[in-house]
């Protein structure tokens, strides 16, 4: 990883250079810069030229090389700045779009690094380039409206696979933003990219950042991200991006051994040099124990949430930020210099953007990691809940319907961390719970014939759940349209299969129109309160009340039968008397002509006799039919 002197200039340049740089520091030796900043600062007039600012606290030297020199290694120094390890000069002749390289000297070694904020890297030698990061912002006819929380629909999608672009080898950014409108009619109201900061090569899940600061140019750069998001939010549509901190490279790394100093065969100022380093992917953790790295990953966060109005941003694996090892029950591993890092950028996040949401990937039930820095815990807005995604995944992929558990199943429909249902992230499918070794959904349930009968009804049990459950819902891409096998960066979606499933576009649609209230008849799915009335483990079927304030237009009852039987006229429980609705029926051949149309009308709730015990703690009930693994919505007008 270590990159050294590629000797563009000849011997005899250098060493005239090299006199010509000592003579002038004899007469007027080079000073600090003023202007704040770090990386390549363009002056507010930029004829006043490029102030650069680098921290390499173990550097004898630093110049700086680029087109502005004619890559000269002694014509630009940079002065050391007061004990603080950085070195910064202002370089009258820089100027946007000029392309750059620090020269770093270090105990007889001479190494060319990129600069660590970078906005963008260019060429086969990834040269960084200098450019002012403003962009003019169109203003929208319609004022965009950030979603609240309780009512955010997330669709994760990974931007080289979702949608082809014909002029490039991977899908760009330019291709996603032409299928906005197609996710806007489904419904969502958040797209969450795996990470688009530049990585080696164009195929990639994105999970191993090169240059943490510059968006790829594989999918089309810093201006077509900000063309995106300005059209999401045309669209009424949030943009979340995947963040990874857990861990840097390993590829094309500047920042390993960044200033030439290491211990123990590690990586440098920027990572831990003991055992703390090691990591699954790489041997790259961040040294969170440095100021200057908890501030570069700040300032990282910013840059998107700021420069790029993004809405959001999810951390990739929060538990190796926190544990050597990934885990809790680990004390010994417990890194606290991590912890103490995503608190100070949450609390800053929420001082300055109180309106955008941090969301964890942490995988470990883990309620900390969503309680508020005042009461010690890491301050996330909410965290991907594991145990939902794979009791629920258990549930609807186990083969005969006796070892389906329905109490798994209510206990955590009903599961909350530190008392706020929408602090976790519920999904059935995410880009790791359908690779390395797992399948999409309808292939899990069966194998090679992921458009069979019983691959749709289940696939789509599990999504009703996952829109009607209290928590923030998220898909993933091509789940609408039955997408089936396994993730990879390799192959992008089949488009074809929207046609051949256009009906299951409709139910996901309905589901996520009822999940969001659009018609106002079930406000109960953005409410706070869930009461599972009935787990039946004999019949396979389960009933949940969800409710805001009540009343009709917000309680929701849902009812799911998790068998491969019909339950006619089946008795279960209502908080009030009168009509209810059938809102959402999955089996409804509207779908897929090989639903069976099976399922209760209107349903009218009577008292429940005084000496009848039905079991569901509610003063009325209603007779329902529900069809073989398929899902019931009611609510009141």
């Amino acid at each position: 990883m270590v990159r050294v002197d590629d000797k563009r200039s000849t011997r005899w340049q250098e060493l005239w250079e090299r006199a010509k740089y000592y003579a002038r520091q004899l007469v007027r030796p080079v000073e600090p810069s003023r202007v704040p900043g770090m990386g390549a600062v363009v002056h507010e007039k930029e004829s006043e030229g490029v102030t650069f600012r680098v921290w390499a606290p173990h550097a004898e030297r630093v110049f700086v090389a680029g087109s502005f020199n004619d890559w000269s290694r002694w014509q630009t120094p940079l002065a050391r700045e007061n004990g603080n390890g950085h070195w910064s000069s202002t370089v009258p002749e820089a100027a946007p779009g000029d392309v750059y390289k620090y020269v770093i000297h270090h105990k007889g070694e001479r190494l060319l690094r990129g600069d660590p904020y970078s906005r963008e890297v260019a060429g086969p030698r990834q040269d960084s380039v200098i450019h002012r990061p403003t962009f003019f912002w169109t203003p929208s006819p319609v004022p965009y409206e950030r979603p609240a929380r309780e009512e955010l629909v997330i669709y994760e999608l990974h931007v080289g696979t979702f949608a082809e672009d014909p002029d490039n080898a991977v899908g760009t950014f330019r291709s996603l933003q032409a299928r906005l409108p197609y996710l806007r009619r489904l419904g969502i109201n958040a797209i969450e990219l795996l990470p688009v900061a530049e990585f080696a090569g164009d195929h990639s899940w994105g999970y191993n950042p090169a240059h943490p600061f510059a968006i790829t140019r594989t999918y089309g750069g810093q201006k077509a991200f900000k063309v995106l998001v300005e059209a999401a939010h045309a669209e009424g549509i949030a943009v979340i991006v995947d963040v990874v901190y857990n861990h840097f490279g390993p590829q094309d790394l500047d920042l390993w051994r960044f200033d030439g100093w290491h211990e123990n065969g590690k990586g440098g100022i920027y990572f831990y040099n003991d055992w703390r380093s090691k990591t699954p992917w790489a041997d790259t953790r961040l040294d969170y124990g440095r100021p200057e790295v908890r501030a570069y990953v700040q300032d990282n966060a910013f840059m998107w949430l700021e420069t790029f109005r993004v809405d959001g941003l999810r951390w990739d694996a929060t538990s190796y930020i926190r544990n050597a090892h990934g885990h809790d029950g680990d004390p010994g591993a417990d890194i606290g210099e991590g912890w103490q890092m995503m608190q100070e950028i949450n609390e800053a996040v929420q001082a300055r953007l109180p309106d955008r949401i941090m969301i964890a990937e942490d995988m470990q039930e883990n309620e900390w990691l969503t309680k508020s820095t005042a009461d010690s815990g890491a301050g996330f807005d909410a965290q991907w809940d594991a145990n939902f995604v794979h009791t629920v995944r258990q549930a609807i992929i186990t083969a005969e319907d006796d070892g389906r558990d329905l109490d798994a199943v209510a206990a955590t429909i009903g599961s909350r961390y530190d008392g706020d249902p929408f602090d976790r992230v519920i999904f059935t499918e995410s880009h790791d719970e359908v690779a390395n070794g797992k399948a999409r959904v309808p292939e899990e349930i069966a194998p090679g014939d992921g458009e069979s009968y019983f691959a749709k009804k289940r696939s789509v049990l599990g999504a009703a759940l996952v829109l009607t459950a209290p928590g923030i819902p998220m898909l993933f891409q091509g789940q609408e349209f039955l997408a089936d096998g396994w993730f990879t960066d390799q192959e992008p979606l089949d488009w074809r299969r929207l046609g051949r499933h256009r009906g299951l576009f409709l139910l996901y649609q309905r589901l996520i129109a009822l999940r969001r209230n659009v018609e106002g008849t079930t406000r109960g799915l953005l409410g706070p309160h869930v009461n599972v009335f009935r787990v039946d483990n004999e019949e396979k079927v389960l009933a949940f009340h969800r409710w805001d304030q009540g009343g009709p237009g917000d309680d929701v009852i849902v009812i799911a039968n998790f068998a491969n039987r019909r339950q006619e006229s089946y008795t279960v429980g209502f908080p009030h008397e009168g009509v209810w609705r059938v809102r959402f029926n999955s089996d409804e051949q509207i779908y897929d002509a090989s639903f069976g149309d099976h399922g209760s009308l209107d349903v009218v709730a009577a008292p429940v006799p005084e000496e009848t015990e039905t079991g569901d703690g509610l003063n009325y009930w209603g007779n329902v039919t529900v069809a073989p693994y398929s899902a019931l919505i009611l609510s009141q007008d």
